[in-house]
Order: structure tokens, then C-alpha cells, then sequence
């Protein structure tokens, strides 16, 4: 039970990841929401970000690389977007072989590449300023720029594309930048070399070095998480006003907050730091007990102050945005709950599952899906939500930010269809996990694994019903047991082998976030060519 071509098992993980496209969805729930995104979300997508009329997040890049002539248009995390998109784009090419989508992504690679400068900086909004003006070196100027961000997505869109087409050339580009980055950290000033805002590059660096086995990423990756919080201007709002292994409670920015614990996350798994999992522990606990609202929504506060740093003299106030406030403090019209923020829970709460195996982190990953991330688009696929309120009405006696339905292109900030594409595409990825011990069902919905062990089918309309068939089509003859998550609201669950009642103890799951909590039954001794069911 492998874990993918050139991927490490995560060294201090209970779980590993099964193989990239191990798993893939036959009917039900999952295998029609991955069909929208294939004929849908993607292509209305990919429309969209290459036509220069109505989004540059293409054409910045074609400027940059001297295919045209121009000024960058959009925000600067336009290029962060459009590697998102292409992850998704790899992810369903590593289940469906569309040779359009393989054809359309050299496409868009080879522009990437083309714009990358020598020393592998890659950012347009400066590339394009150099070219417009040559001799302006405009790197890291503004610690707020995104640059880290986009390059973050560069990494991982890299070593996902590799994966699924086994071609290294967004790959190469990522590894430069990533030695681009290694580089300017150890030249640049403290101040400059500190800046992470929406850290997306730890989970980045780190899945460069599951990849490539370079262990320079591990220790940069580590280093950062070190230096962080050590600005002299840092805020809550980008969880950078302390340094990270002082923080015990969930602040700031929700995308940026959930990006930095899902980072950390992945350094922990290949590090075994316990004084960083013990800043996890607690900022999750606090997440899931204070914070968090009942859709797996995160970030209640479109503005504020920020509740821990601010004095009584009004400069030195901090602003926070987006943003995760006091305990309990969860209004239901005016929530934020930016679909970034909660994939970003989705991700976090995947590398905890992996870390500890423990299912219930499997069971916010799954509410989140379901209740808050699921609901930034629309069926149909083609119109999405930036915010996600639990309640909404045109008779607001005030006008907020985000508000009115879902739309076809949010201009003012895009970050989130691409986001929510990639993340359906790859929810298949969290159905299962392996270990010494077997395999561990995460998730339910009608799909296929296949690894090079064990072949099984799972026949259910899960969430509709639950009633969850599982059939063990192949073995390799070794024994092994299989690990059934039981959510933490369902009561009164039942095992059925071969049609009879199955007596299974369950397996704890260490601290629960209440008394509901999923918890695993374990199915073991397995050596059968027999259905089974649950």
C-alpha cells in the first residue's frame, strides 16, 4: 500500500496517504459533484482566467514572459489563483486521462516557465514592473504582496501535476523557486526574510520535500515557522505579532490562520516537534470549541479589533479582517466564513487525521465539506459565494461587503472557485489512509481503491442514507484489518460480515472536542475474497 510516485510516507504520521488516483468515485454524492467540476467548475474556470476581457490572472503571465505588452491587472495573488486551477486540472487528469486537460496545461506551463526569471523569482505584478521599467528591482518591497503565497501554490500545483503526468516541468519551476526562496532568506535582511502573509508556501516547501526527498526544504520550512512572528510590525491579523510557538489560541485572518496551522501541521508530521503539536492541540481545541461555527465555518468577522492587541492609544490599535474573534463570538448574518478559510479547516484538519489517526478530525473535514465549503458554489458549477453566512436577507438595515448571491467571476477577489475546484477534485484523495495496520475508511461515498493489495468497492448514497456496503474484490492474501469511522453524531451504528452482526470494540480517539466525537470501529483479521458489509 504504497503512497504515490515520489512522495514520502510522512515520518511521524500514524496514517499515510494511499496512491494519487487509488481512489476514484462510481456513484452517489462525490461522483456527481466531481462531474460538475470536471465538465464544469474547470472549464468555466479556465475560460474565464484566459480571457484577458474579463480576468488577467493568463495575461499577466504572457506579459510577463514578453508574449505581449501591458500592465499587471488584478490582485496580487492573481498567479496563486491560476496555479490552484491548474492543481485541480492535475488532479482530475490523474483520474480521468482527458488529453485536453494535459494538452491545456503544457499550454499554460510553458508560459509559466517562460516568465520565470534565471534566479527563479516568479511573481508577475514585479516581473511586469521590471520590464516596464528595467533596472527596478522591485522584490519583497511590500511584505503584504503575496509573493510567498503564490509561490506556495506553485509548489504544491508542481509536485501534483508531476504526480499525475509524471512531467517535471511545472515541477522544475517550483523546485527553483523554492531555491529561490532558500537563497534570499539566507541574503535578505531579518525583516524581509520574515514575510509570510498567507502562508500557503509551508505546505508548499514541504511537499517539495516529500517529493524530491531534498531535505534542504524540511529544515527551510522549519526555519520559517522559527523566524516567524519576529517582524517588528507584525498583527494578529496575520498571526505574526508573536512568534507562532507562543500562540495557543486561534487569531487573525481565517485563510492565513488555517493555512499556517495546516503547514505547520505537515512539518510536525515529518519532525516529530512536540512543542509545536502542543500549539496545534490547543489552537484546534480552541477552534472547534469556541470558534468554529456548526457548518465547519471559520472567520466570523468581516472587520475588527483585534481582541489581544490593542492599547488605549487609538495609532496603535490593530485592525483585524476575515478574521477569527473572541470566543463564541459567531453572529449568523454577518459571518464571513470565506470558503478559502474553510477549505483551509479542511486541509489542517486532513494533516491532523493523518498525524494522529484520529477520527475527529475526520469528522470536522467531513462537516466542513459538506456544510461550508460545498456551499460556495452552486450546483450547476458556474457561480460561487466568497462568504458563507448561515443566514441572509435583502431586508439588511445595512449593506455588507459581500453580500447578494453567488456570482460568475467575483472580481474583486477570485481566490475561492479556483480554491473550491481543486478541493473537489482532490476530495477523493481523503476517502482512505493506510498504516501497519490496514486500511482506514475516512470518508463514505460510492467509489473503487485500488491499491497493489487489496481491491474494494463501497456501494452506498451516503449522505443521503446510512447504509454503507464495502466489498473486498482482491487480497493479496495477508492479513489485515479495516478501520470504519463512525461520525460523532450518528448513535446506535452497526456491523454487518456476510450478512450477520459483527461484534466490534471501538478504538478511542484521545481528546474529544465533545462527547460525540468519531471514533473508529476496527474490523480485523481480514484475509477474504467475501463481501462485507456496514
Amino acid at each position: 500500500m504504497g503512497v504515490g510516485v515520489g512522495v514520502s510516507a510522512q515520518r511521524y504520521s500514524v496514517l499515510s496517504k494511499v496512491d494519487m488516483s487509488a481512489v476514484r468515485w462510481t456513484k452517489g454524492f462525490w461522483a456527481e459533484r466531481f462531474e460538475v467540476c470536471r465538465d464544469s467548475m474547470l472549464p468555466h474556470l479556465w475560460k474565464i482566467y484566459t480571457d484577458a476581457g474579463i480576468s488577467h490572472a493568463f495575461e499577466n503571465f504572457r506579459i510577463a514572459a514578453g508574449l505581449d505588452t501591458g500592465s499587471h491587472s488584478g490582485p496580487p495573488f492573481h498567479d496563486g489563483d491560476f496555479y490552484k486551477l491548474l492543481e485541480g486540472m492535475a488532479a482530475t487528469y490523474a483520474v480521468t486521462k482527458d488529453q485536453r486537460l494535459d494538452s491545456l496545461m503544457d499550454l499554460a506551463i510553458a508560459v509559466i516557465v517562460k516568465c520565470q526569471r534565471p534566479d527563479g523569482y516568479i511573481h508577475t505584478p514585479t516581473i511586469i514592473a521590471e520590464r516596464n521599467h528595467p533596472g527596478k528591482n522591485a522584490a519583497f518591497e511590500d511584505r503584504l504582496n503575496f509573493e510567498t503565497y503564490n509561490m506556495g501554490h506553485l509548489m504544491t500545483a508542481g509536485c501534483v501535476h508531476y504526480r499525475a503526468t509524471g512531467k517535471r516541468t511545472l515541477l522544475d519551476a517550483a523546485i527553483k523557486a523554492a531555491n529561490y526562496l532558500a537563497a534570499f532568506y539566507k541574503r535578505s535582511s531579518p525583516e524581509l526574510a520574515r514575510n509570510a502573509i498567507c502562508p500557503s508556501h509551508y505546505m508548499g516547501i514541504v511537499e517539495l520535500y516529500r517529493t524530491t526527498g531534498d531535505t534542504a526544504y524540511l529544515k527551510l520550512a522549519e526555519n520559517l515557522i522559527n523566524i516567524r512572528g519576529l517582524v517588528s510590525s507584525g498583527t494578529d491579523d496575520n498571526q505574526d505579532r508573536i512568534p507562532f510557538r507562543e500562540q495557543y489560541t486561534a487569531m487573525g485572518h481565517a485563510v492565513r490562520a488555517n493555512y499556517l496551522y495546516a503547514g505547520v501541521a505537515d512539518v510536525v508530521a515529518e519532525t516529530g516537534d512536540k512543542s509545536l503539536r502542543k500549539n496545534l492541540d490547543s489552537i484546534w481545541r480552541d477552534v472547534t470549541e469556541h470558534k468554529m461555527y456548526i457548518t465547519g465555518g471559520c472567520g466570523a468577522l468581516y472587520d475588527g479589533v483585534s481582541p489581544d492587541a490593542v492599547s488605549y492609544s487609538p495609532p496603535d490599535i490593530q485592525e483585524v479582517h476575515q478574521a477569527y474573534g473572541r470566543a463564541y463570538q459567531l453572529p449568523n448574518a454577518t459571518a464571513h466564513n470565506e470558503t478559502c478559510a474553510n477549505i483551509g479547516n479542511v486541509l489542517w484538519n486532513w494533516r491532523m487525521l493523518l498525524l494522529t489517526g484520529k477520527a475527529q478530525y475526520a469528522d470536522v473535514m467531513e462537516e466542513t465539506l459538506y456544510n461550508s465549503v460545498l456551499s460556495g458554489v452552486n450546483l450547476d458549477g458556474g457561480r460561487w459565494f466568497y462568504t458563507n453566512p448561515l443566514r441572509a436577507s435583502r431586508d439588511f438595515p445595512y449593506t455588507l461587503r459581500w453580500s447578494g448571491g453567488r456570482e460568475e467571476y467575483i472580481r474583486l477577489s477570485n481566490c475561492c472557485p479556483p480554491n473550491l475546484a481543486r478541493t473537489i477534485a482532490e476530495v477523493s484523495d481523503y476517502a482512505y489512509s493506510v498504516n501497519e495496520k490496514g486500511i482506514w475508511v475516512n470518508l463514505y461515498g460510492g467509489n473503487r481503491l485500488e491499491t497493489s493489495e487489496v481491491g474494494i468497492g463501497q456501494v452506498t448514497d451516503y449522505p443521503r442514507s446510512g447504509k454503507v456496503r464495502l466489498v473486498l474484490h482482491r487480497t493479496s492474501g495477508k492479513e489485515f484489518s479495516m478501520m470504519l469511522r463512525i461520525p460523532g453524531w450518528c448513535h446506535g451504528a452497526g456491523v454487518r460480515v456476510n450478512g450477520k452482526s459483527f461484534a466490534a470494540g471501538l478504538e478511542g480517539v484521545g481528546m474529544p472536542r465533545s462527547a460525540g466525537s468519531g471514533r473508529w470501529v476496527m474490523w480485523s483479521s481480514l484475509v477474504c475474497r467475501c463481501r462485507r458489509y456496514w
